[in-house]
């Protein structure tokens, strides 16, 4: 994120969270992550507690800064630089945060809430299920509500922070109305690690690893009433809110792909062919060109998303949908061309060029495909124009023949056809 386009006060945030990632982090935390040796960054979670860098954007009273979308998109660009699994666990208190802070009670906020944003608990949110993917609503595992409790069976997989994690959101159903809407469904719960909950660390990531993504398995787990979040079959609320942060972040933590860039910048500026720095082939710095106009297309767009969220404009779901499907896709183009302009040596482990690939490939596929995004967008945007208040000038006003415009929507065609008034007879 540009410098001008940040307050003061978001400006030195950005500072200290570059400083945290340059100093606080090193090269042998983030290999042994990527080989596996770290299941779940536990020493990255304390030391962000410790600098006060979780929850960014919620309330002082909570452990939080109360700062604004657009700081917490400019603190996860930096951080995204350390790769997808870090960067998760650093987003990760503003996804399952926003649920709580926004649905949650006092209770909850301060029995969860707050020791989670101060770094004594570690969360994650268990949504996609082996069968279901991206149809949410279809979700199978099940809470039936017995008195003061619900007992909860069921399986998630591709939970983030399944390994490390104190307690889950769990989206589950609650409704077993067969012909109930499918917004009427589902409910979130706070789910704690104990008795029934069964959790297994057994996916060979491609790339993201170290943060502790695995399956899990809930099997006659008791959870307490008062751990519902917002209404009874309410989960539909929940989840919109929550896209919001889970997609937005997502487009973010992308955008520390610049560091694969800046790494082959500095490397085309050293490596020399046929007499000069290659750089200087028109070959490698028109892909220098391509990827930060790119790069610098997602920043803009995601800084716009921030604001969008900020200001409360209405149209933010399509915004931040935009914002998560062409922050990844830069993304992966931006590594793509980094990797290209390095050549065989990018396609070693000699540079992390390749960690930073197989990282950054997940990012078209979580937390909602690109697929998924374009049908938001083009859904939000169908609803936006034809929308009777919409009040923006009608292109169609200015044709040069409205009748044709008009015959375009009826057989009238046809019909002169089949009377013999086109064509003859």
């Amino acid at each position: 994120m540009y410098d001008f386009l940040l307050t003061p006060e978001e400006r030195a945030l950005k500072q200290e969270v570059r400083t945290f990632v340059r100093e606080e982090i090193t090269s042998d935390f983030l290999q042994k992550m990527d080989k596996d040796e770290i299941v779940y960054p536990r020493e990255f979670i304390e030391k962000l507690a410790a600098r006060g860098l979780r929850g960014i954007r919620f309330p002082k009273k909570y452990g939080g800064r109360s700062m604004s979308w657009v700081a917490d998109v400019a603190a996860t660009e930096e951080i995204g630089c350390l790769g997808m699994a870090l960067g998760c666990a650093f987003v990760m208190p503003s996804i399952v945060g926003e649920a709580l802070n926004m649905f949650g009670t006092e209770d909850q906020k301060q029995k969860y809430l707050k020791p989670y944003i101060e770094g004594k608990l570690v969360a994650a949110e268990a949504l996609t299920e082996p069968r279901g993917g991206s149809d949410f609503f279809g979700a199978m595992t099940r809470a039936e509500l017995q008195g003061d409790h619900f007992i909860l069976n069921g399986m998630k997989r591709f939970v983030v922070g399944a390994e490390g994690a104190d307690f889950f959101l769990v989206y589950c159903r609650t409704n077993f109305d067969e012909n109930a809407h499918k917004y009427q469904r589902l409910s979130l719960l706070i789910v704690e690690r104990g008795p029934g909950v069964e959790t297994e660390y057994l996916y060979g990531l491609m790339g993201c690893r170290g943060g502790g993504t695995g399956r899990l398995v809930f099997r006659d787990v008791k959870v307490p009433k008062e751990n519902i979040v917002g209404e009874l079959h309410g989960g539909a609320l929940c989840f919109h809110q929550m896209m919001i942060p889970e997609r937005l972040t997502s487009a973010a933590g992308c955008l520390g792909t610049w560091g694969a860039l800046d790494l082959a910048v500095r490397y085309s500026d050293k490596r020399r062919t046929f007499g000069k720095e290659i750089r200087r082939h028109q070959a490698v710095s028109f892909k220098v060109a391509d990827a930060i106009t790119q790069l610098d297309a997602a920043r803009a767009i995601c800084y716009m998303a921030a604001r969008a969220i900020d200001e409360n404009y209405p149209n933010v779901r399509r915004i931040v949908s935009e914002a998560k499907r062409f922050a990844t896709e830069a993304a992966w183009d931006v590594v793509n061309n980094a990797m290209q302009i390095m050549g065989g040596i990018g396609y070693t482990d000699v540079y992390p060029i390749e960690r930073a690939l197989r990282d950054t490939r997940l990012g078209m596929i979580w937390t909602g495909t690109t697929e998924i995004m374009n049908l938001m967008i083009q859904h939000e945007y169908y609803n936006e124009v034809l929308n009777p208040a919409y009040d923006r000038r009608c292109m169609e006003d200015d044709a040069a023949n409205p009748d044709e415009t008009e015959r375009c929507f009826t057989d009238e065609d046809m019909q002169d056809v089949f009377d013999g008034k086109i064509g003859g007879k």
